[in-house]
């Protein structure tokens, strides 16, 4: 299914949000789940392991691995998404698999980029909050851009800043919105959980209560993902008259440069 390469209202963002991950549900998911596989693994071999605690500096190596790991597949799975979203838009087939591989070559520029946003947007809210928040807007759309347009990491902030200019309440309250979403749909999810796991005991209880955990997460997690790809198309459409560009390309039977990765 191609969508029409359009500019889109709020509501019509989320309601296609919300369609595209409804339709390729498992493509979004397995995407997703790969870093929340990581903690799960890493949280119920504690709960096996509490009977012989280990603590000092191999505890401490442990979590610093495991940290690490969830950190670059976390980028490597955003990364993926993106091209998911991108490839689904442009009425592509695509498998778990290709996301992947299609980003493999870029991951180590995709960890530089997503550890210089970090740092701008951690000092940004020291700086009173709003700064970070401000930031954090300016750079919403920088993991669409690098992979899609393979744009180096000064680059990408720059074009991410031109994109969402003018338009970055917009993309709060999409994050607002998602995120709120995430918050209740984890709760209603947890409370039960909690209920189940008090009737048992050892750590059967702890690894129900994680394995529940990694469900609502990785179900979740695609959301602001595509909606954040979304936007970037949006905005490619709204300022530079993408759609145009595609119907061209198409015409020629080639593809605009920066429409895949």
């Amino acid at each position: 299914m191609t969508y029409p390469f359009r500019p889109l209202t709020l509501g019509e963002l989320l309601d296609r949000t919300f369609s595209l991950y409804r339709r390729h549900f498992m493509l979004f998911v397995g995407i997703a789940a790969v870093p929340h596989v990581v903690m799960l693994l890493f949280n119920v071999t504690l709960a096996l392991s509490a009977a012989v605690p280990i603590g000092g500096f191999p505890a401490l190596i442990a979590t610093i691995s495991m940290l690490f790991v969830y950190f670059v597949t976390t980028v490597f799975t955003q990364a993926a998404s993106v091209v998911a979203v991108s490839r689904v838009q442009l009425g592509q087939q695509v498998t778990v698999g290709q996301a992947f591989s299609a980003v493999r070559s870029r991951i180590v520029e995709l960890i530089v980029l997503t550890l210089n946003l970090g740092v701008r947007i951690m000092l940004g809210f020291l700086l009173l909050v709003i700064p970070g928040i401000v930031l954090a807007m300016m750079y919403a759309l920088a993991v669409p851009v690098a992979v899609l347009e393979e744009t180096s990491v000064s680059e990408t902030l720059e074009r991410s800043a031109f994109l969402t200019k003018g338009h970055r309440g917009r993309i709060f309250v999409i994050y607002a919105l998602l995120v709120i979403l995430s918050v209740i749909l984890t709760v209603a999810w947890q409370v039960p959980a909690v209920l189940v796991t008090r009737t048992l005991t050892g750590p059967a209880g702890r690894i129900v209560s994680e394995f529940g955990s990694f469900v609502a997460r990785t179900a979740l997690a695609p959301l602001l993902t595509i909606g954040l790809s979304l936007m970037y198309y949006d905005e490619r459409i709204r300022k530079e008259a993408f759609d145009l560009e595609h119907m061209m390309s198409q015409l020629e039977g080639t593809q605009p440069s920066t429409a895949m990765p």
